[in-house]
């Protein structure tokens, strides 16, 4: 068994036989749930089949709100130094610049994050390296066989395996899409350095319902310029194909209001794809068990709520449930089932479907309904930027009229 400190790698002992708690993934919600409990003091073991998480393409920003749950549960100062903060954003509609927000955004690499929270997992908490062979559920002990032949038995099993569906079916778990290939997230480097560009950072909202774009995004993360670009087009489509191959040339066309200040989205690498499908899970509610984050219930990454709707699980499960669980014996489906009905986490679930609905129609729908809210929406800001031009021109002038 191996863990990772720093840039270091050195031999650690295997998690314990006995803990009150293991977790399968080794994720954002299967780190940040394996470091609070053992900030906690609980008996923990955290399994994943990688020492080091790979390079994946997934969430690469959040918002002041989303710092804020992690301040609540002790771990900002884990993630401070993994992000690279921002708060002047330049925000686009209609092809003209609708406004200039000051707040508080962080971006990151989700890989590097990952692995700087698994570096400051504690001491108690060491990351056991291997794959689930076998697994078994009961209303008193979880047992976990690994490849290698060791054996964990907790009280509790947390699945924090995300899209993964290996150990789902083992355990006898199905997971239904609601909406399939539901929306699509495309990322990239651009060539440009963030000394260089004038903005911090840009929203860029689609112009068209026909462009079928949510919106784009550009940001640093650290001393790189990235751009992610929210959809709902599909893989199979040619617009796709055009775009990975001439990212460049797609992104002037899109916005050429702001294309030269963005070093005309000259591109530096591949582009990162990724599709996503509205999922829930069925066959949850039994003994010993309990699924968390996508494992449990997939939203659309484009209304930015995906890691908030994690973290509302994790806080939930460890201020609330867990403690609660572990007073007493057992560990059967009644107990697990006040989790699953919990009010907050309930709230957080049916908001973030709610929202990954909302944001796919009022970008792409054409019906008469969804067109006179487009209408009645884009007049608005239309509005909005035609009064901010006339009181810049009466500023511009009052010194003259003085």
């Amino acid at each position: 068994m191996t863990s990772r400190k720093g840039s270091d790698m050195t031999t650690a002992q295997a998690g314990p036989a006995e803990v009150d708690v293991a977790i399968v993934g080794a994720g954002m919600a299967g780190t940040t749930l394996a470091m609070v409990l053992g900030n906690a003091g609980r008996k923990v073991a955290l399994i994943d089949p990688h020492r080091v998480h790979h390079e994946e393409f997934r969430a690469e920003k959040i918002g002041m709100s989303q710092m804020r749950q992690f301040e609540k549960l002790g771990i900002d100062r884990a993630i401070m130094p993994l992000v690279t903060p921002m708060n002047d954003i330049y925000v686009f509609r209609l092809g003209q610049l609708f406004a200039r927000e000051n707040k508080w955004e962080y971006a990151f690499s989700y890989g590097a994050l990952i692995n700087g929270l698994r570096d400051a997992l504690p001491p108690q908490v060491p990351l056991t390296v291997g794959k689930v062979a076998e697994v078994s559920t009961g209303p008193d002990r979880q047992r976990l066989v690994l490849t290698d032949g060791s054996v964990i038995e907790a009280r509790l099993l947390v699945v924090a395996t995300g899209y993964s569906e290996a150990l789902r079916r083992a355990i006898g778990v199905e997971r239904i899409e609601l909406s399939k290939a539901h929306s699509m997230a495309m990322g990239f480097d651009l060539a440009i350095s963030p000394r260089d560009c004038p903005y911090q950072a840009v929203t860029s909202y689609g112009k068209r319902a026909s462009e079928r774009i949510a919106y784009t995004s550009v940001f640093p993360i650290g001393d790189r310029m990235r751009v992610n670009v929210f959809l709902y087009r599909n893989l199979a489509e040619s617009w796709t194909k055009a775009f990975r191959e001439a990212p460049q040339k797609m992104l002037c066309d899109l916005m050429p209001e702001i294309a030269a200040q963005c070093g005309n989205f000259e591109v530096s690498g591949p582009v990162d794809v990724r599709q996503v499908s509205l999922t829930k899970t069925q066959g949850h509610r039994r003994d010993g068990v309990v699924f968390v984050g996508d494992a449990f219930w997939t939203t659309c990454p484009t209304p930015g709520i995906g890691i908030g709707r994690v973290m509302t699980d994790i806080d939930q499960l460890c201020t609330v449930h867990i403690p609660k669980w572990l007073e007493t014996p057992g560990m059967t489906a009644d107990k697990i089932n006040a989790f699953y009905d919990d009010p907050i986490k309930v709230a957080s679930d049916e908001e973030g479907m709610r929202l990954s609905i909302y944001a796919k129609r009022i970008t792409t729908e054409t019906g008469l309904e969804w067109r006179v809210r487009r209408l009645r929406n884009n007049t608005a800001r239309q509005l909005m930027i035609i009064g901010r031009k006339m009181r810049h021109l009466g500023l511009r002038r009052e010194p003259g009229m003085a």
